[in-house]
């Protein structure tokens, strides 16, 4: 199978991979979101729960893939997506909050759609249910779909992560987290024109140009 070897190309089959995990498993009820590749240190995928994106007049949801972990197994990375796929649902379609604690506890609407979308869920102690794995019908639908293999990218020095979404962290595949790196600095950029200011704590603040909530870098 040929490997990927560019961005477009890679975020195409992750269109792809959406699209698949949305008629499989949501009956195609989700919208697409803005799909990015980016690094995103500590973590496996990012859901971002409200429109960080305006694409053509229309307000659109983004998942992140993290692009440091593309090296993992395939059913590993679908099992992310499918993971965000479930805020996405939660927050979209159910229009209920499955997470507490300013985003960081996994509560247990999130683990009942989790655990009926596809994956295993388990619980730790301060990030509440959100450990995830695939379960035996993500893993049959990867044996169905073994075309999407190419989205596995070989990167050299992939880091040790865990799934962040909204701020929050849960162990996606057992592994350690890493601990924060310390910074007095953080940056933010406004999804839309790319305005950037730096702030010495963590804060919310709006572009004035676009009245949008700007993100964290």
């Amino acid at each position: 199978m040929k490997q990927i070897n560019k961005m477009s190309r890679l975020t195409g089959e992750l269109e792809k991979a959406f699209r698949l995990l949305n008629e499989h498993f949501f009956d195609g009820e989700l919208a697409t979101p803005v799909l990015t590749v980016i690094p995103t240190p500590r973590a496996y995928a990012h859901y971002t729960p409200f429109d960080a994106w305006n694409t053509q007049g229309e307000g659109k949801r983004e998942i992140n893939i993290a692009s440091g972990t593309l090296d993992r197994p395939l059913e590993n990375i679908l099992a992310s997506m499918l993971h965000e796929m479930v805020h996405e649902y939660n927050d979209v379609v159910l229009n209920v909050q499955d997470t507490s604690n300013k985003g960081v506890y996994h509560n247990k609407i999130f683990k009942r759609e989790a655990e009926a979308h596809g994956l295993i869920v388990t619980r730790s102690e301060k990030y509440g249910w959100s450990h995830t794995e695939p379960g035996d019908e993500l893993l049959e639908f990867v044996l169905e779909h073994d075309e999407l293999r190419e989205i596995e990218l070989c990167r050299t020095n992939p880091a040790i992560v865990s799934i962040t979404v909204g701020g929050h962290t849960s162990n996606g595949d057992g592994l350690t987290p890493i601990p924060p790196a310390k910074s007095h600095h953080r940056k933010y950029i406004c999804p839309c024109c790319g305005n950037s200011v730096r702030a010495t704590k963590e804060v919310r603040i709006i572009c004035a140009d676009c009245m949008k909530l700007m993100l964290e870098a």
